[in-house]
């Protein structure tokens, strides 16, 4: 090697190099978490034994976390192909918006959806426009989440009502801390949902009241919470909810191939972020689904190893 060759590769050269190596795989990961992956839309197939014996299977979509922005073009077309999939039921577990101007757009991209029979609860982002955060806030540790109640300054206000009527006159319920029978397909489906536990503004309705024998005759308990604190899937599963379903996590937005999680937003484990797990309380076991979520905040729009996704759920006949 000649004296110039020599002279070029010095250590201060190898540093350059070696950041500028560094810039650009982290610009390239950046660009395909917000390019490619946030939009690149899954469907995640369940299958749950809760229904009473001799019932046909019924399927449940479960949509979260839709954040919708305005220009949204992919989201919104993806968003009205799931009426495709015929579900007997829609539950949506909040966080629908990401702008202030974006209720219009959300239901016209729901519209085809809103023929199915549908239940809702809220999460912030149906009440508060997203701001600006430190992200390394998220990593707190899990005392920060304990009483909820994180998230309550917020700078502006969206139109929650509108968005609400919006559902209602398509017959969508919510059930915000309340609790409703419907039934569907010959089978009664007791309903009791809470409002944003992140804000802190969970109050337990309890189930419904029906008839005497209710507790006799076949009914299937579903409850409904935005943000799957540890708090209120205890209460569900002490009170004999039979399915709970959450969102909120955006199953860590952010991933660690073959690892997960590294947040969750609340105080669940990482672990649990995303899918279908068992929750155990005081000997009670609850099957929860969280889903990962079909958006992201409007201020961190990037996702990457956790594709946004809708949850269909098939339910059968328990075993």
């Amino acid at each position: 090697m000649n004296n110039s060759v020599k002279k070029a590769l010095t250590p201060s050269t190898g540093l350059v190099v070696g950041a500028s190596a560094a810039v650009a795989v982290g610009t390239g990961l950046f660009t395909y978490g917000a390019v490619v992956e946030r939009n690149n839309f899954e469907v995640r197939r369940e299958s749950v034994a809760i229904l009473p014996p001799g019932s046909r299977p019924f399927t449940v979509l479960h949509l979260s976390d839709i954040h919708l922005s305005l220009n949204q073009r992919k989201k919104t077309e993806w968003l009205q192909s799931l009426a495709d999939l015929k579900p007997n039921l829609v539950v949506n577990t909040g966080d629908n918006l990401s702008h202030p101007q974006a209720i219009a757009p959300l239901l016209e991209a729901l519209r085809p959806l809103m023929n199915f029979p549908g239940v809702f609860v809220p999460g912030s982002n149906d009440y508060f426009a997203p701001m600006l955060k430190n992200p390394f806030s998220y990593f707190a540790g899990p005392s920060k989440f304990k009483s909820g109640k994180v998230a309550k300054h917020q700078p502006k206000k969206l139109d929650t009502e509108a968005l609400h009527a919006g559902f209602g006159a398509h017959g969508w319920v919510n059930m915000a801390n309340r609790s409703q029978s419907i039934p569907l397909n010959g089978i009664r489906f007791d309903f009791s949902g809470v409002d944003d536990p992140h804000l802190g503004l969970e109050r337990y309705a309890g189930w419904p009241h029906g008839s005497v024998t209710q507790d006799v005759a076949p009914h299937v308990r579903i409850a409904l919470a935005h943000a799957p604190y540890q708090r209120v899937l205890d209460h569900f599963t002490d009170d004999g909810a039979d399915l709970i379903l959450a969102g909120h996590t955006h199953g860590g937005q952010v991933c660690i191939p073959g690892y997960g999680a590294l947040v969750s937003n609340c105080d669940l484990p990482t672990w649990r972020a995303r899918g279908l797990h068992d929750w155990e309380h005081n000997g009670n076991v609850t099957p929860v689904n969280v889903s990962a979520g079909i958006g992201t905040s409007r201020t961190a729009p990037i996702r990457f190893a956790c594709r946004p996704e809708a949850v269909l759920l098939t339910l059968v006949t328990k075993a």
